[in-house]
């Protein structure tokens, strides 16, 4: 075991890291070995916008948890490679509603068979998914409660 390892939960954030640059990667290649031109870091905004069909820019971040900033590079990406189609919201000149474009959706049909495939290797991965996402849920749900930063001072501080 390395000492990354041994360090348990003091390097967790570098392990998590770890953990998602390899699925990233490998995510990246199973796509490539269906013929699929897909980046995973795209996932986010074209799964959404799958489900929720037309969602502004603010509307889009919240979704996915991502910054404002990072999500209008994200959406400039999607849009450079016609995935996602923008219009201007008729009540309200500043808004950008954003959806899928023809390709994007074109490429949801391809992406289905290879989401249920992906689904089943990450629970084969996970061993029983349920334990790592409720483990995940909750960490997400106590950091939005009090963020780590606020509860290293409070310990600090008592």
């Amino acid at each position: 075991m390395n000492v990354i390892n041994e360090a348990g939960t003091l390097a967790l954030s570098t392990r998590l890291q770890r953990l998602s640059e390899q699925l990233r990667k490998d995510g990246a290649l199973v796509y490539k070995e269906f013929g699929i031109d897909f980046e995973p870091k795209w996932f986010p905004v074209i799964f959404t916008l799958h489900h929720k069909k037309i969602l502004s820019v603010v509307e889009i971040a919240n979704e996915i948890g991502y910054t404002h900033p990072s999500t209008i590079s994200l959406l400039k990406e999607l849009e450079k490679q016609k995935m996602i189609a923008s219009k201007k919201d008729k009540s309200d000149e500043r808004k950008r509603l954003i959806e899928l474009a023809p390709k994007g959706l074109e490429l949801i049909e391809k992406m289905k068979p290879v989401w249920e495939l992906i689904s089943k290797v990450l629970g084969d991965i996970s061993d029983n998914e349920n334990h790592l996402l409720k483990a995940i849920n909750e960490a997400e749900e106590k950091i939005a409660a009090q963020s780590f930063l606020q509860r290293a001072l409070q310990l600090k501080n008592e």
